[in-house]
């Protein structure tokens, strides 16, 4: 502020700002000390008043006259500033009062001293009336120098002091403002004498500034100014000739300039020329690869589908080891085709995110369920904890989501040899409608260096790229988990020790979705006793949070063998656990002592599933009573887990996990439109395999003939064909369906593209929904009946006699598999199979007859009882009947009395086969 000051401004405030403080200082000082002496005399007048009101008052109040007292009181009213007088008894009543009501409050104390109470406006004074005070007006009585007589209270006002004050206050401050009226006349006439050359030298100054370069000073009269005006002088030559020098160096660089623009805008005609060519360039890219996606997916999907329906015949185990390695391979370039594609899509930013509802627990075990067989293949542990705080309901894109988590969850799998895979969600903040959340993969793997995490989410790289590396893959997988949690407005990051593993982390904010009521516990299993036992210690964590979610209360054991004796206790002291989970593994137990396990627990009315790797699944499955229903695989889904739970306690009623088309349902009609031989011999062949009609036709003209002909439920379009492709197809069905009553026919394109927009067009031409190839059985099943209601499967009567033929090609007798059961001892082998076949007329007498009685319950107690006692010989054909009998007789399936007969056939031919060994 100070720099906004002028020469004159300055003057005047170096000659007043000092003068008025001083002045301002000491007028208050002397002011302030002036008052506070008023005030003192005031205090001590009042005081003084009092006491010479003291020895006057002293006989009056002796005698106790208060006509004397009011005359005395009205007369002290006469004293200068005594606003009002009061005499009281000695028990402070009043006696005499001469003026208004006192401001102040009584002083409060006793004693012989003067009592005084100062307020605002005026001080109040108590003085004590003694004896002695009759001296001083010569009537001392003897002995009553001590005697309260009464009281003297006066009340001084401080108006007078105040007035006082304030005429002395208003004389300083005239006094101030007169001295400091000279002060400024002074100050002003010394600032002329500076300002008027000073003005002067400003207008040179801007006659300078506006291009007069010629303005000189003269002198100014002082030895100062006359410096500072040569001075001027001087730099006003010296800015005349640099303004010359200038000015031709401005019409040199004007020329070098404007040659300058030229060349820059020739330069800018050849940068838009090269930017309409990388436009060009990048739409050329997009649809080579959404054509190439196209070329390279139809082939891959007549090798996927036809390599399913080869699997499914009658092959050498040599061949299916093939099969299996060429649909391994058509999976590994389908899924190079998909990140390849993906990328292209973020780096086009038209890749579109879903905002949909979806589980949160379901999608992490999911992934989990997907990518077990590679963990277990190198004997690694699976583990899928969700803490119980993280909200399950949540809105975003579950695909995509899915994606990541598969990727970070495969590249564990990839870089651990050995130990423990976890995945973790948990909740970092939680508000009203969305919450933080915290997904976190962490194995024991090789760890990464510092370099490699720098270099983790770059594109085509990878943590080992030498020549020795085990893992493949195209190096986009973190890069495009990087683009698609980004885009979703999370981070992704990974901590890491080489050698000790790594922990890769995403971060996201979702929004919340409405509960889901399947998450509930469900009335079956609420209260139950379950006891679980898992080697693994951070798998049996997650299980008995799981099945505590179930609604069951859980016990933990940790061995086997320390189950059974729990279960056997809790059963004879009236707790008994209805339920057992198992988690198992070859290493810790065999198939066939889990079998005489299992036995035992259901001894004691306790109902047993086993867990065990998804790799050892056919190892277990012949030792299990009901290993459909029974056995499943690590790590478990909640919702599985729930199912097969309730299951055990109160079976459904289906045979199989197969869709049935339901009776008196017709089949659904479909018309299959492709160009191309072997998809549309694919998909005609899958179709009739799950129970449709189905007509196949090559071109778009037949496809439209065949529709404007026949009636049909569903039209699966190709999209690419010569001639007529799908969406022009599509269209002229459209059209004609104008003149037509009745509803649209429901079209599905087939395509292979991948591209984002292609979604988008093929709705736009009239198709109501799309598949991508490859394609499966389960896909057309579900489209099916999404778009006609009509189911599709096959029929029972077909299952029933695969099945029958299935148990037919199993062994009757297999001694081999009853030495290996019987530990490689041949004697035993021989009484066990010798006690089955002495007890197997009655077994079969005890079914008839109770199948006669139609007694359900003795009826799965005597097949169960038979099954049981084919677990430990090689009687293979008559195990599979005593298994699918049980099963369907505890499911209360039509097709239970079938399997009975079955079963007897099947007793049947071992005796036959025994007899014959004989």
């Amino acid at each position: 502020m100070l720099n906004r000051l002028g020469i004159r401004s300055r003057v005047l405030l170096l000659a007043l700002l000092p003068a008025g403080m001083m002045a301002l200082v000491l007028g208050g000082y002397f002011t302030w000390l002036q008052q506070s002496e008023l005030q003192t005399q005031l205090l001590q007048r009042g005081k003084m008043i009092a006491e010479q009101l003291a020895p006057l008052v002293a006989p009056v109040l002796a005698r106790h006259e208060p006509a004397q007292l009011e005359r005395i009181a009205a007369q002290a009213l006469e004293q200068t500033d005594v606003r009002a007088v009061a005499f009281l008894a000695p028990d402070r009543s009043s006696l005499a009062h001469a003026g208004p009501s006192m401001l102040n409050q009584a002083p409060a104390g006793g004693g012989t001293q003067m009592l005084q109470r100062t307020g605002n406006d005026a001080t109040r004074y108590l003085l004590p009336v003694f004896g002695h005070h009759r001296d001083l007006a010569g009537e001392l009585i003897p002995g009553e120098s001590d005697r309260l007589l009464g009281w003297v209270e006066i009340e001084v006002s401080h108006d007078g002091t105040l007035l006082r004050g304030y005429r002395s206050l208003f004389t300083s401050l005239l006094l101030i403002f007169f001295c400091l009226a000279a002060t400024a006349l002074l100050a002003l006439r010394m600032s002329r004498t500076i300002n008027g050359p000073i003005g002067q030298i400003k207008y040179a100054v801007n006659q300078l500034k506006d291009g007069n370069l010629e303005q000189r000073l003269p002198a100014m009269g002082s030895y100062e100014l006359d410096e500072l005006a040569s001075g001027i002088n001087r730099m006003a030559e010296t800015l005349h000739n640099a303004h010359e020098e200038l000015q031709h160096s401005i019409d040199q660089a004007t020329e070098d300039v404007r040659q300058n623009l030229e060349t820059i805008e020739i330069q800018n005609i050849e940068l838009d020329m090269a930017r309409k060519e990388a436009l060009e360039a990048s739409r050329i890219k997009s649809e080579f690869l959404a054509n190439m996606s196209h070329e390279i997916r139809t082939p891959l999907n007549g090798i996927l589908g036809f390599t399913h329906l080869l699997q499914k015949s009658e092959l050498t185990p040599r061949q299916l080891d093939y099969l299996g390695t060429i649909e391994k391979s058509a999976d590994s370039l389908l899924g190079i085709i998909n990140e390849i594609l993906d990328f292209s899509k973020i780096e086009a930013g038209k890749l579109v995110l879903d905002s949909i509802p979806f589980n949160l627990r379901d999608l992490i075990q999911d992934t989990l369920t997907i990518l077990a067989p590679a963990a277990h293949a190198k004997q690694l542990e699976l583990v899928s904890l969700v803490y119980r705080d993280t909200p399950l309901s949540l809105v975003g894109d579950p695909l995509r989501l899915k994606q990541i988590l598969t990727n970070l969850v495969s590249n564990a799998i990839k870089f651990t040899r050995e130990g423990t895979i976890v995945a973790r969600a948990m909740l970092e903040e939680e508000h009203e409608d969305s919450v933080q959340l915290r997904i976190c993969v962490q194995d024991t793997g090789i760890g990464l260096s510092s370099q490699d995490v720098r270099a983790l989410f770059q594109a085509f790289s990878q943590a080992d790229n030498s020549l020795s590396r085990q893992p493949g893959g195209t190096g986009l997988g973190l890069v495009i988990s990087k683009r698609l949690i980004e885009q979703m407005g999370g981070e992704i990051g990974v901590d890491s020790v080489p050698g000790e593993g790594s922990q890769f982390w995403i971060s996201l904010s979702l929004p919340k979705a409405r509960d889901d009521a399947e998450d509930l516990p469900l009335q079956p299993l609420q209260g139950r006793r379950v006891a679980i036992v898992d080697g693994h210690a951070l798998s049996c964590q997650a299980l008995e949070h799981q099945l505590e979610d179930c609604g069951l209360a859980v016990t933990t054991f940790a061995s086997i063998d320390q189950l059974l004796t729990g279960v056997e206790a809790a059963g004879l002291g009236g707790q008994p656990f209805e339920l057992a989970v198992l988690g198992v593994n070859l290493h810790d137990l065999s198939p066939e002592r889990l079998g005489l396990h299992i036995q035992h627990l259901e001894h004691f009315a306790c109902q047993a599933l086993v867990l065990c790797p998804t790799t050892e699944q056919a190892l277990y499955h012949p030792y299990l009573p009901n290993a459909h229903g029974q056995l499943h695989a690590k790590p478990p889904c909640t919702r599985k887990l729930r199912r097969a739970l309730v299951d055990l306690v109160q079976p459904r009623r289906s045979s199989s996990g197969e869709v049935r088309i339901p009776t008196g349902q017709r089949l659904p009609k479909v018309l299959c439109v492709d160009d191309n031989p072997a998809n549309l011999l694919l998909v005609q062949t899958l179709l009739e395999d799950l129970g449709a009609e189905v007509l196949a036709v090559d071109t778009g003209l037949a496809a439209i003939k065949a529709v404007q002909d026949d009636a049909f439920d569903l039209v699966l379009m190709d999209v690419q064909m010569p001639g007529m492709d799908g969406r022009e197809c599509t269209e002229q069905i459209r059209r004609w369906e104008t003149g037509q009553s009745g509803a649209a026919l429901p079209i599905v394109a087939l395509t292979a593209h991948a591209m984002a927009n292609e979604k988008r067009a093929l709705l736009h031409s009239g198709m109501d929904d799309y598949l991508t190839k490859p394609i499966s059985e389960r896909q057309l099943a579900q489209v099916v009946l999404k778009w006609t209601g009509l189911q599709l499967g096959k029929p029972r009567t077909e299952r029933s006699s695969e099945r029958a033929e299935g148990s037919q090609l199993l062994k009757v007798l297999d001694p081999e598999e009853g030495l290996r059961l019987a530990a490689g001892k041949p004697d035993l082998a021989a009484d066990m199979l010798a006690m089955l076949l002495a007890s197997l007329e009655a077994d079969r007498e005890a079914i008839r007859a109770a199948r006669l009685a139609e007694d359900r319950s003795a009826t799965i107690e005597r097949v169960h009882r038979l099954n049981g006692a084919t677990r430990y010989c090689g009687v293979p054909q008559l195990r599979a009947a005593c298994q699918r009998s049980e099963t369907l007789l505890k499911q209360d399936d039509p097709d239970a009395q079938q399997a009975l007969d079955e079963l007897e056939q099947a007793i049947d031919r071992l005796s036959s086969e025994a007899r014959l060994s004989a």
